[in-house]
């Protein structure tokens, strides 16, 4: 097990900042509102030759033990904090951060019992250190009795030497054996995670179906729409294949986005998409391909990813026959540009329909891979183009030559004609359905290329006039 490291302190000290420095990536959201970061996330960290596993957490909230007397704010800080103590006990050891700019508070001082109580070791880290006018609140840090304060600036890689040295004395020496196998290895791409992104419109349920994946309160849930921020990956397992799950802020419509923040955790729920294989879009059986719900897929398939439809809180729909195939047509007739796209009925909260989903999920990545051999694709070419030929544009013939596969992931193809810019749109379409149908290729964007073949006689055309 690598060594764990948990980042915690009162909201707004530059924790994920920090979090960001030692992943390398601007994976965490940062803003100047207290309170951005409501999950835990974890990151692979390195600092010089130091690797280790680093968790960033919500801020610690001395008014955070919530109830039903604090009303809904006070559930959410109560989860929070909940979410911040499962990360301390996962963490071998802890980083304390304070505001060195701003100076102790009655904050700090509580919550610095809390770590001392938590009877692992301790960094105090005066963050915003930078200038003179960090030294005063880095001194009084002293005060704390967690010892001697390392003054970081986080945002501008002040002081990382120090913090170096302080891990280095904390941290056990890896076994060099081991090491080695470890720098040597080479991920096999049949072993690799598969990269789900779980999308939707918000309080469509995600954090709930990734909790029940996960078989623990991971992510933050509550009747709260907007309660995710960050997109936090969390590592699963089914059936011995791994995945990778990214839960993702929920997708309003633009005109409604009005916040920094919420803009904020939108682009990252985006980069989310962009970084899956398999984009799973989540809509609520209540209200099910609302506009917006089209808008997210026809992003997802823009974007070239694999995607299966979750149609979510089936348990609150009353048991009517033949509802799962009215489904289905319902996502062909308004879905067409991903006509046979996967669509599973699940329950997060009860976990019904969790392995028909995952089931889909693999399928879906594996027809996302799948490449088709030139010589059936030669074969389908020739019966496509005798069954419905191109039409004539302005009396003139369109040529199709031939047409091959160039990459998967997703399926793409290129096909060499004459007059590639009057061929319809139409027609392109006719093809592509038509290769879906024949190679079975439901569901998952179909690229297809047009390229003019040279023509060898254009020279002497030329030479003439």
């Amino acid at each position: 097990m690598p060594f764990t490291i948990a980042i915690i302190g009162r909201p707004n000290v530059g924790k994920s900042t920090l979090f960001n420095r030692l992943v390398g990536q601007k994976l965490a959201l940062v803003d100047d509102e207290p309170g951005v970061t409501r999950d835990r996330r974890e990151g692979e960290a390195k600092l010089g030759d130091l690797e280790f596993t680093i968790i960033d957490t919500a801020g610690l909230d001395e008014g955070a033990k919530g109830g039903a007397k604090e009303g809904t704010r006070g559930m959410l800080t109560a989860r929070m904090r909940e979410q911040t103590e499962t990360a301390i006990r996962l963490a071998d050891a802890l980083m304390f951060v304070v505001d060195a700019r701003a100076g102790l508070t009655p904050t700090d001082r509580v919550f610095a019992d809390f770590a001392r109580r938590a009877d692992k070791p301790v960094l105090l880290l005066a963050n915003k250190s930078e200038g003179k006018h960090g030294d005063a609140g880095a001194m009084e840090a002293y005060a704390l009795g967690l010892g001697d304060p390392i003054q970081i600036s986080a945002e501008h890689g002040e002081g990382m030497g120090d913090l170096y040295e302080a891990l280095r004395a904390l941290m056990p020496a890896p076994p060099e054996q081991e090491q080695a196998t470890q720098d040597d290895a080479e991920e096999d791409s049949a072993t690799r995670p598969i990269r789900v992104a779980i999308v939707g419109r918000p309080n469509a349920g995600k954090s709930t179906l990734i909790n029940h994946l996960a078989g623990e309160e991971r992510l933050l849930t509550g009747p709260e729409a907007g309660t995710t921020r960050d997109s936090i990956a969390v590592e699963i397992t089914w059936k011995g294949r791994d995945f990778r799950v990214f839960d993702t802020a929920g997708l309003r419509r633009r005109s409604r986005i009005e916040e920094k923040l919420e803009k904020l955790s939108v682009a990252d729920a985006l980069r989310a998409v962009r970084f899956a294989e398999v984009v799973v879009m989540m809509m609520d059986a209540r209200n099910r391909f609302e506009e917006q719900d089209l808008r997210i897929a026809d992003l997802i398939e823009r974007e070239g990813r694999a995607l299966v439809i979750a149609v979510n809180k089936w348990d609150l729909m009353e048991g009517k026959p033949g509802q799962i195939s009215a489904l289905r047509k319902d996502a062909d007739h308004w879905l067409p540009q991903v006509v046979g796209v996967p669509v599973v009925a699940v329950s997060g909260l009860m976990g019904e329909g969790i392995d028909r989903l995952m089931q889909a999920i693999v399928e879906a990545y594996a027809v996302w891979n799948r490449r088709v051999p030139t010589s059936a694709l030669n074969r389908w070419f020739e019966q496509a183009i005798q069954a419905n030929p191109p039409p004539a544009v302005s009396g003139r013939r369109l040529k199709l030559n031939y047409i091959t596969q160039t990459k998967a992931r997703p399926p793409s193809f290129v096909l060499f004609c004459s007059r590639a810019d009057a061929i319809p749109q139409s027609y392109l379409r006719y093809l592509t359905n038509s290769l879906r149908q024949a190679f079975d290729l439901p569901g998952t964007p179909v690229r297809i290329t047009l390229r003019e073949k040279a023509n060898p006689f254009a020279h002497k055309r030329k030479r003439l006039s």
